[in-house]
């Protein structure tokens, strides 16, 4: 069995894990953001009033690092304005008025070669242009991964974990798709010259295994993993999987490691053999107050409100919107913000479910150690809680307070009912604005210095 030091394991609530997929018809209008990726936002390439085919680019990535954006529905652009996205901060979106008729843009096309006559070159500006970024979350340009992959990386990782609670959408794209995955990682293997991937899926999905290892062929090998959070988290599944642990600081590809999601590989799999851009993506979505939990294919820009209301609506009061995992999502505060790229779950939860089990007493440490226990990145929670609470974000670095992935384990084991990770991301922002404005100023100096230079 494969597995990492630490960690814990959550209540499941996979609740939708016999959900099919449903393809959800676009509503009226769609909303489409411009930055659903890291790096810097994409510039609109069109304008208020033109008429978009389904699959055209809309959004042009700039010379860094980013990731073009294009129109998951046919019809004309409404309006081009500013809102705040689901991490709180102004973004650009494109808001186009659905025409119903999907009608496909030319510019869609499959890669007019086999594979096996593919350039790796080829097969990065293919992920390029279709603008794909990890669907695992993080939406990292996943043709910049694979670029800074090629040549180092010796151990290709298919990250089918799936381990926060509740998200069920890889699980059945697995289970419903399972060729779509075997023929993306086959391109991924083209792409980095290997002849040999690996596949890690929790043992709780034992139908998923089945039919993966049904569908693979020599070379790519299925990897149970044991069920235990966070086994998704790249550095504890490379650890499970070959036994490498990353230094902090380092890619995966320093020590010879690349890794992509389950949906990412699907999502190279239809950019390569039909051309689609990364348009739709499944979203589980579930919580004690939505009518009819399920997975649904969305194309993205739909507002949760419109898909909560495909999904049955909501049946009790809401206490909480989340956006993504109950352990590393986001709450939300409005129902019309929009499913992007890295948009895996929408949770509604209820007062009931979200205080279930939670202390009325004050929260406070107990020094029980669990948090020390069950931490998989191995650090003392308890030391950098204490230190955030005092302020001393300085003192917390020396206690490798960067290091910290936020995966919650934390505070799910803590009897005392401490917000740990929630004190530890005020350090960690804390430390990052203290090192960009020591950059800023150091900036000054050297243009300071410059100006002198230059004036004797």
């Amino acid at each position: 069995m494969y597995t990492f030091k630490g960690g814990t394991h959550v209540t499941e609530h996979k609740n939708t894990s016999n959900a099919k997929i449903e393809r959800m018809p676009a509503p009226a209008t769609v909303a489409i953001p411009m930055a659903q990726h890291i790096g810097a936002p994409c510039r609109p390439v069109v304008k208020v009033g033109d008429h978009v085919d389904y699959g055209q680019l809309i959004g042009e990535a700039g010379a860094g690092l980013g990731c073009p954006v294009h129109a998951s529905v046919s019809g004309t652009v409404k309006k081009i304005e500013t809102r705040i996205s689901a991490q709180g901060v102004p973004v650009e979106v494109i808001v186009l008025e659905n025409d119903g008729l999907y009608t496909l843009s030319d510019t869609v096309h499959p890669f007019p070669k086999p594979l096996d006559e593919a350039t790796p070159d080829e097969i990065v500006e293919v992920i390029r242009n279709a603008g794909i970024a990890g669907m695992g979350g993080a939406a990292f340009p996943t043709y910049a991964k694979l670029k800074s992959a090629i040549g180092k990386a010796t151990t290709l990782i298919i990250n089918c974990a799936e381990c926060e609670p509740f998200i069920t959408a890889n699980h059945r794209m697995m289970v419903e798709h399972p060729e779509r995955i075997i023929d993306g990682v086959k391109v991924l293997m083209r792409a980095l010259s290997l002849d040999t991937a690996l596949i890690g899926v929790e043992d709780n999905k034992p139908d998923a295994i089945a039919i993966l290892r049904e569908n693979a062929p020599t070379g790519i090998k299925i990897c149970a993993l044991k069920t235990k959070y966070p086994q998704g988290d790249e550095r504890q599944l490379m650890y499970a999987l070959v036994g490498k642990e990353l230094p902090a600081g380092k890619l995966p590809a320093d020590i010879g490691c690349v890794i992509f999601n389950t949906e990412t590989v699907a999502a190279i799999w239809h950019a390569f053999y039909n051309g689609t851009p990364l348009c739709k993506r499944v979203v589980t979505v579930d919580g004690d107050c939505i009518g009819r939990p399920t997975n649904v294919k969305a194309p993205l820009g739909i507002s949760y409100r419109d898909l909560i209301a495909y999904c049955g609506g909501l049946v009790k009061k809401p206490e909480r919107l989340i956006n993504g995992g109950p352990m590393m999502g986001n709450a939300q505060w409005d129902l019309d913000a929009v499913i992007t790229k890295g948009s895996s779950s929408i949770l509604v939860l209820s007062h009931e479910f979200c205080e279930k089990g939670h202390s009325k007493q004050p929260s406070a440490c107990i020094r029980c150690g669990r948090c020390v226990k069950n931490c998989p990145m191995h650090l003392m929670p308890n030391m950098l809680v204490n230190l955030a609470m005092r302020r001393r974000f300085k003192d917390s670095e020396s206690y490798n307070v960067m290091s910290c992935v936020e995966c919650g384990t934390c505070s799910y084991n803590c009897p005392g009912g401490m917000p740990i990770v929630q004190h530890i991301r005020v350090a960690k922002a804390s430390i990052r604005a203290a090192q960009a404005a020591a950059k800023m100023q150091e900036t000054a100096q050297q243009k300071e210095k410059s100006k002198e230079v230059a004036k004797q």
